[in-house]
């Protein structure tokens, strides 16, 4: 596999783990959780073994001292944001920084994903990694298809 098919691996396998870090770091939900859900979907669509499984969660585990305080410092800084960009005293400089604090937790959490995902795909078999390989594909077609869509819907209006 090329450099480049590897990082888009890591990128995708991020994206489906983001979901399932985000989970983890908010806590339990009904019903076992969205981290559960998202470990059970893995499970099914990568046909994880229980070593596996319990892999992943283990993972998940030590990553949610990481995970959970920069989701909830990626809620504040929107929050703020928000409120200072509809205010009625709004301050443009004020608005860029929280934007750009923003940006700095948008880039970690990034990172902590691109890291959770590396390990989870470091316990992927061959068979395992080659199927994942096949639902970036896919996933990257339906993204692609999407914002294909977005486009012809922001076509200039007809006069």
């Amino acid at each position: 596999m090329s450099t480049r098919g590897l990082k888009i691996l890591l990128a995708t396998l991020a994206i489906l783990v983001a979901g399932m870090a985000v989970a983890v770091a908010q806590g339990p939900m009904h019903h076992g959780g969205l981290e559960h859900h998202m470990l059970g979907f893995l499970s099914k669509q990568l046909d994880l073994s229980e070593a596996q499984q319990a892999q992943v969660k283990d993972i998940f585990t030590k990553e949610k001292p990481t995970l959970g305080p920069l989701m909830m410092q990626k809620g504040q800084l929107h929050q703020q944001l928000m409120q200072e960009a509809i205010s009625a005293t709004s301050n443009p400089t004020k608005v860029q920084a929280l934007a750009a604090q923003q940006g700095q937790v948008e880039t970690a959490l990034a990172m902590e994903h691109a890291k959770i995902a590396a390990q989870i795909y470091n316990l992927l078999t061959p068979d395992q990694k080659a199927k994942a390989q096949q639902l970036l594909q896919q996933h990257q077609e339906r993204m692609q298809q999407h914002m294909q869509h977005m486009q012809e819907g922001q076509a200039a209006p007809e006069e």
